[in-house]
C-alpha cells in the first residue's frame, strides 16, 4: 500500500479507486450505476446495505462481483424459515479428544450476502443483527471478533410476503443504506439479454485490498465538516419526526416515526464519502442530499393517512430538502 504525503493526495487516491472499482464492476453490471455507487460509499464507509428489488434485477451477482473486485472472503447464506442462528455462526462440537472444539458458520466472511433475509425467522436474525452491530458473534457463552472489514449486504424481495418475517425497525436501523432496484432501461435490457446468452465472458480483477479499505475507512471518518453542512444533516433527520420542535406540516400529517440519531450519522459519513469520490475534500448540502434517500427511507414509517393519500417515503423525504431550513 503506498505512504501518501498528505490526506488531500489520499482522498484524491480514494477517488481514483472508486472510478477504477466502478469501471471493473461495469463490465458485469450493465445499467445500474447509481445502485453500484451507493454500494460502494456504504464500502467505503463501513455501512451495511440492504438491497430490496424483484428477482432477476442481479442483485446477488452485482455483490458477487463487487466482492471480487475488492478482493475479500465473500460467503452467500441463504436465508429460509429453518435456518437456526447456530446455521449462519457455528456451533461446538465434540472431537475425538472428547474436547469442545467451536466451528466457524458462514459468517466468518469479510462479505456476506444475506440472500432473502426477511425469510427467516427473528431469532437467527437476530444473530446476524449482534454481526452487523458489534463485528462479534456470542456462540456457547464466548465471544468470538469478526475480521474486518466485515460488511452485511442483504436482500429482500418487496412484492412476495407470503412466509416472511418483516424486519424489525432496530435491525432495519443497522443498515446504512436502503438500496432500490428499478428495472434496466429498454437498451440495457437488450444489452444484458446479448451478453448473457452468448459465450462471452468477463471477469473482473481485483482494484483494492483489505488493508486499503480499512485505510479508506479511516480516510473518510477524518474529512473535516462545515459546521453549517453538519447542522443540515441534522436538521435533515429531525425534520422526519413528528410531533416535535423541527418536524414539517408533512411529517405531523403522514409520518407515524421518524429517523433516530444513527439517520444523522449515516447522512455525515455519506456525504463524506460521496464529498471525496466527487473531487471535494470536503462535504457541502448536494452531499447530504445525495445520499439521502437511500439513508432516511427504511427510517420512516409512513402512518395510514399517507397510505390513503398515496404519498410515498420518497415524496416526504424530497418535501423535507426541499423546503429552507431555518
Amino acid at each position: 500500500m503506498v505512504d501518501y504525503k498528505n490526506d488531500v493526495e489520499a482522498v484524491d487516491a480514494l477517488k481514483n479507486t472508486y472510478e477504477n472499482l466502478l469501471s471493473e464492476v461495469k463490465k458485469v453490471i450493465i445499467g445500474q450505476d447509481e445502485i453500484v455507487k451507493d454500494t460502494l460509499l456504504s464500502i467505503f464507509c463501513g455501512g451495511h446495505c440492504l438491497l430490496v428489488g424483484v428477482p432477476g434485477l442481479a442483485k446477488t451477482l452485482l455483490v458477487n462481483t463487487i466482492a471480487q473486485t475488492l478482493g475479500l472472503n465473500y460467503k452467500r447464506i441463504q436465508f429460509t424459515p429453518d435456518l437456526m442462528p447456530s446455521d449462519i455462526i457455528g456451533s461446538e462440537i465434540l472431537t475425538e479428544n472428547r474436547e469442545f472444539k467451536f466451528v466457524k458458520g458462514p459468517l466468518f466472511a469479510n462479505i456476506i450476502l444475506a440472500d432473502e433475509i426477511n425469510r427467516t425467522p427473528p431469532k437467527t436474525q437476530s444473530a446476524l443483527l449482534e454481526a452487523m452491530q458489534e463485528k462479534s458473534v456470542t456462540a456457547a457463552g464466548n465471544t468470538y471478533k469478526l475480521q474486518e472489514p466485515f460488511y452485511v449486504l442483504a436482500t429482500q424481495n418487496p412484492i412476495e410476503q407470503e412466509g416472511t418475517y418483516p424486519l424489525p425497525e432496530a435491525q432495519l436501523d443497522r443498515f446504512m443504506f436502503n438500496i432500490w432496484l428499478g428495472y434496466p432501461s429498454f437498451d440495457d435490457e437488450i444489452t444484458i439479454v446479448a451478453d448473457t446468452t452468448s459465450d462471452l465472458k468477463k471477469e473482473v480483477n481485483q482494484i483494492v485490498s483489505a488493508k486499503e479499505i480499512l485505510f479508506y475507512q479511516e480516510l473518510v471518518r477524518k474529512i473535516p465538516v462545515n459546521h453549517h453542512v453538519l447542522k443540515y444533516a441534522v436538521s435533515l433527520a429531525a425534520r422526519t419526526r413528528p410531533n416535535t420542535k423541527h418536524a414539517l406540516p408533512i411529517t405531523n400529517q403522514y409520518v407515524s416515526w421518524g429517523a433516530g440519531p444513527r439517520a444523522s450519522q449515516f447522512l455525515i459519513l455519506g456525504a463524506k464519502a460521496h464529498a471525496a469520490i466527487s473531487g471535494k475534500y470536503s462535504p457541502d448540502q448536494e452531499d447530504v442530499d445525495a445520499v439521502a434517500f437511500p439513508i432516511l427511507r427504511h427510517r420512516i414509517v409512513r402512518n395510514y393517512k399517507a397510505e390513503a393519500d398515496g404519498v410515498s417515503v420518497e415524496a416526504i423525504i424530497k418535501k423535507l430538502m426541499e423546503t429552507p431550513m431555518e
